[in-house]
């Protein structure tokens, strides 16, 4: 029996390290991010949203909004960043997500930008052109959005989905005339392109689009002190920003930051940043945002999205899927 006890004892030694190593993996926090230029890149890079919420924090590079969400609907993430139009889309299918910090408003950031010598040169010649998008971004929103102001018939505008990186791919290799898109791919393509709108023109055309941070309700309800400390970082680098942007140079520490951690060329940074609008703690606040404004513009771009056959069903109200909790605790 003694050789059998001992047995059990290594067993049981055995099944409750790995109960240990299961539970320590668990505690771990995933988050997806984007490499949308912001300034909360800046405390991402220099680890201070770990040293301000006391945990391991694991983050994930996406490609784009609609890859976060299906990450974030497989558990695999806890907190996610996505722009406006693919939360509509997974919240209007009642994926349980809450949006508890705006990370921007897109103005210039994205952009429609055509190839030198396409022939496009003003939106009657993007007709039977290849235009590169993500689809169900808020830069397909944007391309979509435009191309309903401008009266052209989408099915003769051949639009292809492609991921940022392809797009910087397809275009070096001349398969497209032009791209709507974000950073790095943005930076990029200008080079050699010139922009016919972008998401703040065709914002102002009644197609706004924005970036968000979610997380998923049961997270969320369980560990709410951590987006707090989330938005508390989040809203301090919007803070920083917002008192002195120029100080946020090429040649800048907080520039160096954030280009190194999303690919952008330093000189392209503080123009991509002035390309997007952050709000400050009161502003997430108001009715413009997290008091109101973010729910309803979530359900317009939700209308829009049915009436491009991207969703299937507008929800009667997508107030569920957004809290100001996390911004009111937040220092």
């Amino acid at each position: 029996m003694k050789p059998a006890s001992r047995i059990f004892r290594r067993l049981g030694l055995a099944l409750a390290l790995t109960a240990t190593a299961l539970q320590v993996q668990a505690a771990d926090i995933v988050i997806g991010y984007q490499t949308g230029i912001d300034p909360a890149k800046v405390p991402q890079a220099e680890g201070a949203y770990e040293k301000a919420i006391g945990e391991k924090l694991d983050w994930r590079r996406f490609n784009s909004g609609p890859e976060v969400v299906t990450a974030l609907a497989s558990g695999h993430l806890q907190i996610g960043n996505l722009g406006s139009s693919p939360l509509a889309a997974a919240t209007s299918r009642g994926l349980p997500l809450v949006t508890f910090l705006v990370a921007a408003r897109i103005d210039s950031a994205e952009a429609l930008v055509v190839r030198n010598g396409s022939g496009i040169n003003d939106p009657q010649d993007l007709l039977g052109k290849t235009i590169a998008t993500p689809f169900v971004s808020t830069s397909h929103y944007s391309l979509l959005g435009a191309i309903k102001h401008w009266g052209l018939d989408a099915s003769k505008v051949k639009i292809v989905n492609l991921q940022p990186a392809e797009i910087s791919a397809a275009w070096k290799r001349g398969d497209i005339d032009g791209a709507f898109v974000w950073s790095p791919a943005l930076g990029e393509i200008k080079k050699d392109g010139k922009v016919l709108t972008d998401a703040a023109e065709v914002g102002r055309w009644g197609a706004p689009t924005f970036e968000v941070w979610v997380a998923r309700k049961d997270f969320a309800e369980k560990h709410p002190e951590v987006l707090a400390r989330f938005a508390e970082v989040t809203l301090k680098s919007f803070a920083d920003y917002n008192a002195n942007p120029a100080a946020w140079d090429a040649a800048s520490p907080q520039v160096a930051s954030i280009a190194r951690l999303t690919g952008a060329e330093p000189a392209d940074v503080p123009e991509l940043l002035a390309g997007s609008a952050f709000p400050n703690r009161d502003e997430q606040l108001s009715e413009a945002w997290l008091g109101g404004g973010t729910a309803k513009a979530i359900a317009a771009t939700a209308e829009f999205l049915k009436e491009q056959g991207r969703v299937d069903r507008v929800r009667p109200s997508y107030a569920e899927f957004v809290s100001s909790d996390a911004v009111r605790a937040a220092q």
